[in-house]
């Protein structure tokens, strides 16, 4: 099981699988894209035993690139592990505050966010597409947590995972708009006059959106690997039937 495990100590396990062609379905992981539904549950059957967990500890979410969250409890465990209609609905970002659940978050060029509280030990997953950056979800999210989940940004630590790089995020005029509209993303955008294209980098516009919530920048990892780019990666923008990337973190028990 061809995995980037980005955290592992005693109280948490964090990382994301990465494509292999020499898996099922070149190890992806989403049961909404795939060729056969037993084979995206047996690679993650194969993740579960590699984070010495079981399936039922999974708990998966139908994205829809929206700026919704979950709170996931003991009542949520195994939703969306084996079957999509099970899954949380019309959500993009989970967290939990118990020991010993697995939230789980797709990409195939979005960018996956995972924290963890180091001090509280609350964690979670965001998936954040463009959509999901230009609604806020990041920012919304942590400021969810500081008010009404007390928690205080500075004990947070966040893992931004890899995604499409800005070399290759080409958008139009109606999407630079979007970002432009932030007023903190104009640094993270250039225009390429030869294609007519702006190129924004998503994943340093998230990375302001959790310094905007008050998480210090040296708690904010990136990981600078493209998933256009990588033969580890699955891309969209590649192949419209590119599999999907499970990023994920637990809180040991």
């Amino acid at each position: 099981m061809k995995t980037k495990i980005y955290v592992d100590n005693e109280q948490f396990i964090a990382g994301t699988t990465l494509k292999d062609p020499l898996e099922l379905e070149q190890n992806n992981m989403a049961l909404h894209i795939c060729d056969n539904v037993q084979d995206v549950i047996e690679n993650r059957q194969q993740l579960a035993a590699t984070l010495n967990c079981d399936l039922q500890q999974f708990i998966c979410t139908e994205q829809t690139h929206s700026a919704n969250f979950h709170k996931v409890t003991l009542a949520d465990k195994g939703r969306g592990a084996e079957q999509m209609d099970t899954a949380v609905k019309n959500t993009d970002a989970l967290y939990t505050t118990e020991p010993n659940l697995l939230v789980c978050s797709f990409t195939a060029d979005c960018v996956p966010v995972i924290f963890y509280n180091a001090v509280n030990g609350l964690v979670g997953v965001i998936h954040s597409g463009w959509q999901g950056t230009v609604k806020e979800i990041t920012l919304k999210l942590f400021q969810h947590l500081v008010h009404e989940e007390q928690c205080r940004p500075e004990d947070f630590h966040v893992q931004i995972g890899m995604a499409l790089s800005q070399q290759k995020f080409e958008v139009d005029a109606d999407v630079y708009e979007k970002f432009h509209s932030l007023g903190y993303a104009e640094q993270f955008m250039y225009f390429n006059a030869e294609t007519n294209k702006y190129h924004i980098d998503n994943q340093q516009t998230v990375k302001k959106q959790c310094e905007l919530a008050g998480i210090p920048a040296e708690q904010i990892q990136i990981d600078a690997t493209c998933t256009f780019l990588s033969p580890d990666g699955f891309s969209y923008r590649q192949d419209k039937k590119a599999g999907r990337h499970l990023s994920f973190i637990m809180r040991k028990s």
